[in-house]
């Protein structure tokens, strides 16, 4: 049974979440701050955490457990749902390693559809692959069954969002992806904002690694493309 941790300060939504995500068959934790939040999570992993931004007293209290979160485990999938629904905030959470962010006016059944597909690409990288699963591009190298991302033999983190991005550009190297098609390999349901920020996250952590990374490119008005490089050939 998977575990879903929730951080709500606000109990009667908090309550609210916790029974619709059991009926659904799911075992739930709930926090309703960041301090309880993140002993927990020091103790034992959830398989997916959702996270409000502001908590108590804490404005930003959700970002401050994102990041540390991120920092015990690089490919838990994190939601944020919150009522903050602007794109300083969305772009932040993004940034911080946030697999998606949500507002709270969807709909419950949307929310159920949004985690379903996080945990149907965590069931599909835990599933035995075959040497064919391993994707080599030149200095990139995807390992599917270990779920690792490798650029000149260093391994990078990943979230299995980015992952999947990563997965899909690559695996059509030399073809541009438009956002749709992105989303439909990636097996998830965002707006266009959120796969800008995801990519722009992705470069930031190549570049990091490696400062003349230029494989990803911006096609205007069409989408991304993994480019081929003699290398690749």
């Amino acid at each position: 049974m998977k575990r879903i941790a929730i951080v709500e300060d606000e109990q009667g939504i908090r309550e609210n979440y916790a029974d619709l995500m059991t009926k659904h068959g799911y075992q739930v934790a709930c926090y309703e701050n960041r301090p309880d939040a993140l002993h927990a999570f020091e103790t034992r992993l959830p398989d997916l955490a959702i996270i409000d931004i502001g908590l108590g007293d804490e404005y930003d209290g959700g970002f401050m457990l994102c990041q540390a979160l991120r920092s015990l485990s690089a490919t838990v999938p994190i939601i944020f749902l919150t009522a903050r629904d602007n794109d300083f905030d969305s772009i932040s959470g993004l940034r911080l390693g946030a697999d998606d962010y949500l507002t709270k006016d969807i709909g419950m059944e949307h929310l159920m559809v949004r985690i379903s597909a996080l945990f149907r690409r965590i069931d599909v990288m835990q599933k035995p692959q075959h040497q064919s699963a391993i994707i080599q591009r030149g200095l990139l190298t995807i390992d599917c069954d270990r779920m690792q991302i490798s650029w000149h033999g260093k391994s990078l983190d990943f979230t299995i969002t980015e992952f999947w991005i990563v997965h899909a550009l690559a695996n059509r190297a030399g073809i541009v992806r438009d956002r749709q098609q992105l989303m439909q390999d990636a097996n998830m349901f965002v707006d266009n904002n959120t796969i800008t920020s995801h990519i722009k996250r992705i470069r930031k952590k190549f570049i990091k690694l490696d400062p003349h990374f230029t494989a990803i490119n911006s096609v205007y008005g069409m989408g991304y493309r993994w480019d081929i490089t003699e290398e690749d050939q």
